[in-house]
């Protein structure tokens, strides 16, 4: 046998090697999208189309915020009353919410600094809300727009802050993100740890991967007198370094998490953003709700199950894409 046809013959069969190899990954892709698709249905496009279609894969950049969007209209809305003790106070694209208590308000995230004062301060008042009574700001993760008020909150209305030991670092360590000053240090959010306040209580579930400090919360609101379970995701997306221990982290939280939201019996999910969970249309919805109709944020046990379904097939997804 001719050398080169020796060698034609051994690299044929290297492709054929690869090849087999390659194809058991591809299968477990496409088999990860399905079953992320498959779990979204019509109720999160914004999700899978965010962590799987279009993932942002690469950590949040350490850099001066930008400046305000020019166009109000572009991010303003109203605040509301979302449940007889949680109101909404955040933009179309950000969401900051309030629980009342018989003993002040747990605020949870602040939106972009540039805003806060309007969004967060005004809106409590227009709501007829004190500011000065909320106790604590909870930040479910320190990227710009979830902790860009906190500084405020403290300084003017001495609100304790509460944030995941891993994002405090995230804070502590920024050069460039905070030109006009950072929160300081005050409580390190723990997991299972029960933020209470006057007849409310919030559990704060750490679940890292988005930040390294991720903190998702389990707590009760009220809905015309009726008690439901509210499963609070603190972070979504790809942004952090994308390797295979990384990813691990974020698989195994969004697991953690979703037996918690399973455990607590939670039918209403709520986020930080509206692109994931819709909040901004689905308060305006609340105008039009009829007597006996289901809250358009309670979308049931299996929808909170499988939000986060989409979380998993989806950073799987991913990760087999680095190997």
């Amino acid at each position: 046998m001719k050398p080169h046809f020796t060698f034609a013959l051994a690299a044929v069969a290297a492709i054929g090697v690869a090849s087999a190899e390659a194809q058991p990954a591809a299968n477990g892709i496409d088999a990860h999208l399905a079953a992320a698709k498959k779990a979204a249905g019509f109720d999160f496009p914004g999700l899978l189309a965010a962590i799987c279609v279009a993932p942002r894969n690469a950590p949040t950049r350490d850099v001066t915020p930008a400046p305000p969007p020019p166009n109000r209209k572009s991010w303003h809305t109203e605040p509301a009353r979302v449940f007889d003790d949680v109101y909404f106070v955040g933009t179309k694209d950000r969401s900051s919410w309030a629980l009342t208590s018989s003993d002040g308000i747990i605020l949870i995230d602040t939106t972009f600094e540039y805003e806060a004062e309007a969004v967060i301060v005004g809106g409590l008042k227009k709501l007829g809300l004190d500011p000065a009574s909320v106790k604590y700001v909870i930040i479910s993760h320190a990227h710009p727009g979830e902790v860009g008020g906190a500084k405020l909150m403290q300084d003017r209305f001495g609100s304790r802050i509460v944030i995941g030991e891993g994002d405090w670092e995230m804070i502590e360590k920024s050069v460039n993100s905070f030109p006009n000053g950072k929160p300081k240090r005050d409580i390190v959010a723990m997991d299972g740890q029960k933020i209470t306040l006057g007849d409310r209580t919030v559990t704060l579930v750490l679940m890292p991967g988005h930040t390294p400090g991720t903190v998702s919360m389990i707590f009760q609101v009220k809905d015309n007198g009726t008690a439901l379970t509210v499963a609070f995701s603190g972070g979504t997306e790809f942004n952090f370094v994308n390797d295979v221990p990384h990813f691990d982290t974020y698989i195994n939280s969004a697991r953690k998490f979703a037996a918690a939201a399973a455990a607590a019996d939670a039918t209403i999910l709520m986020t930080n953003q509206s692109e994931f969970d819709n909040a901004a249309s689905k308060i305006r919805m609340l105008a039009d709700r009829r007597p006996g109709e289901p809250h358009p944020l309670d979308l049931g046990r299996d929808a909170v199950q499988r939000y986060f379904k989409v979380f998993d097939e989806c950073a799987q997804v991913a990760r087999l894409k680095l190997l």
